[in-house]
């Protein structure tokens, strides 16, 4: 084999997978919510505090419902390993998953999407991701209930019916509204748009 070929078959050894950039992408940015959609690599900065504030309060209002009591956890930045992709994956706002998702891990700390009963996006500067990719990643991964309080634009939307690429359901909710999750959730709970856009105020419009 001549010298150029060994030099070529040394660059293909070595060149990392797309699941091996978001190792070494996770590392070189602390704090960054890294994730592959769709096969596209994509890191997120941190969020700001009205992010944090209002899923701080997404989770007391599971909470005060009884997730636990319906068997049920309430949890944030747990990885959803998708199968649009070999090693797609997201890694949601919130989500609220089955008490045994533990059980269901796949890899990269990431679990499989039958233990995912919703998912809570809150857009940041990923917005577009939030209100196009996510939409129809998460209904081929048949999440049931996707909601996303989209900052930029004022409301919130909720997704719900996944069938093949695409949920059959969307609803939009503007402020001074409430979004009542569906009861196929297990939990009753009402979500007041101004709050999940805000991160504080009332808890009602």
């Amino acid at each position: 084999m001549s010298p150029q070929k060994e030099d070529a078959m040394a660059v293909i050894q070595h060149e990392m997978t797309i699941g091996e950039a978001a190792d070494q992408l996770s590392s070189a940015l602390p704090g960054h919510r890294v994730e592959i959609l769709q096969g596209r690599l994509t890191a997120t900065p941190p969020a700001d505090g009205e992010h944090a504030l209002s899923l701080t309060w997404v989770m007391r209002k599971f909470f005060a419902a009884g997730d636990e009591d319906a068997g049920l956890r309430s949890v944030q930045g747990v990885g959803l390993w998708l199968p649009t992709g070999p090693e797609d994956y997201a890694v949601p706002d919130f989500a609220l998953v089955e008490e045994d998702f533990l059980d269901a891990k796949v890899q990269k700390n990431c679990y499989a999407p039958h233990v995912f009963r919703l998912v809570i996006e809150i857009t940041s500067s990923n917005w577009a991701d939030d209100l196009g990719t996510k939409v129809d990643t998460y209904a081929q991964a048949g999440v049931p209930v996707y909601l996303v309080a989209d900052r930029r634009h004022q409301e919130v939307l909720l997704y719900t019916q996944p069938r093949g690429k695409a949920y059959k359901s969307r609803e939009v909710f503007k402020r001074g509204m409430a979004v009542l999750l569906p009861e196929s959730l297990g939990v009753s709970v009402e979500l007041s748009v101004d709050r999940l856009l805000d991160g504080e105020g009332p808890d009602a419009p």
